[in-house]
This record gives structure tokens, C-alpha cells and sequence, in this order.
């Protein structure tokens, strides 16, 4: 299984009232390309996050560490949908160290965007442009969103591997598919020959015996 956090622009802003603090916005937004990454840029299609947002007990983590939980859909202290625009979410924020350290850096605007974590289920790829490669993430397997101050570009060599590594993936499925096909056409052409040089033997035999 191979996770990837996102690279996407995203919105995220503070609510505040006397009892809770609530964090909305979107995690990611539809039909929006991404930074360029390695060798592609990818956009997320309407529909990628509808099971998981009915399936899974996805959380919110700050920054995307474990160890600091901010909410959970399972609870309700999480909630998403998508929309028109993209996954929208509402996050009431736990009165925790985190929690209280998200309301801040929020409001002040030093964290200002949301990141999430995936598995990719469905994709397609377009190479109609070799110079603009375009991934489709049509379906994923959502693990966690995260207020994050860098959401649009990969924050570690780990995520940057894993990024880099689906494109290798793709590439090399496609060379493997591309040289079955072009033996499968060899091997096509050759019993065609074969057959055609065996009635030209026949052909001969049948002249021989006239």
C-alpha cells in the first residue's frame, strides 16, 4: 500500500465562537492541477473521495503527525462532503495543546492551507502533451486531511519518493504493455507469413504433380 499526501491548492479559515473553535474550508478542490511534480501534474475528478467519506473513519491530524489528533469523522468532530467545488470540511478543534496551537497559527494566517494523505485506487493517465503529463485521480482511498503550512509541495523525501515512485510505476506498466503488444504483433505477423509460405509450397507441390 503506498501512501501520498497531496500537493494542491486548498482553503482552510478559523470560526470562533465562546464554546468551540471550528476550522472550515477545503481540502482539495476538483479539477485543479497541481504543482508540477515529478515528470507529471495531477487534478482530482468529482467523486474520488465519496467512498471513503462513507466508509472510513478519517481523521484529522496537525501537520500530518500521528501523534497530535485533532478530530475524527467516526466522532463527528470531523466532518466532510463533497461538493461542486471540491471536499469541503469542518473541524471543531479539541481544547489540547494542538488544538488551541491550530486555532493560533490559523488565525494568525501562518498555517493557512490543508493537506491530505491517500491511496490511489483509480487514475488515468493523458500524454497528449509529452511536456504536460496529467494524472487523474478518479478514485482514493482517503487516510487523514491536515491543516498544513506548505500544502502545495512535497515536504519530505519520503512523499517525494512516493510521488516519484507512481510515475515510475506507470511508466514502466506501460513499456511492459507496449513490448507485449508489439510481441504479440510479431508473433501475429510471423504465423501469417508462415502460413502464407506453406501455400506457396502447396501451390508448388500441386504444380509438380500436374
Amino acid at each position: 500500500m503506498k501512501i501520498t499526501n497531496s500537493m494542491f491548492d486548498a482553503e482552510i479559515e478559523l470560526r470562533s465562537d465562546e464554546d468551540k473553535k471550528t476550522l472550515t474550508g477545503y481540502a482539495a478542490k476538483f479539477d485543479s492541477l497541481s504543482v508540477p511534480l515529478f515528470g507529471f501534474r495531477e487534478k482530482i475528478r468529482k467523486g474520488a473521495f465519496a467512498n471513503s467519506i462513507k466508509k472510513n473513519n478519517i481523521r484529522s491530524l496537525w501537520n500530518h503527525n500521528t501523534d497530535f489528533v485533532l478530530g475524527s469523522t467516526k466522532n463527528k468532530t470531523l466532518q466532510l462532503e463533497e461538493d461542486d467545488k471540491g471536499l469541503r470540511f469542518e473541524l471543531d478543534l479539541p481544547d489540547t495543546q494542538a488544538g488551541r496551537d491550530a486555532a493560533v497559527s490559523v488565525s494568525r494566517k501562518d498555517v493557512d492551507g490543508m493537506s491530505f494523505s491517500f491511496e490511489v485506487k483509480k487514475e488515468e493517465w493523458d500524454e497528449t502533451k509529452k511536456d504536460n503529463v496529467i494524472r487523474t485521480l478518479i478514485e482514493v482511498d482517503l487516510k487523514e486531511v491536515s491543516p498544513t503550512a506548505f500544502p502545495a509541495y512535497p515536504k519530505s523525501s519520503v512523499v517525494a519518493r512516493s510521488v516519484k515512485d507512481d510515475y515510475e510505476d506507470y511508466t514502466e506498466e506501460k513499456r511492459s504493455t507496449e513490448e507485449k503488444e508489439q510481441k504479440a504483433e510479431e508473433e501475429k505477423q510471423k504465423a501469417i507469413n508462415n502460413l502464407e509460405l506453406n501455400k506457396q509450397k502447396e501451390s508448388i507441390l500441386e504444380k509438380e504433380m500436374l
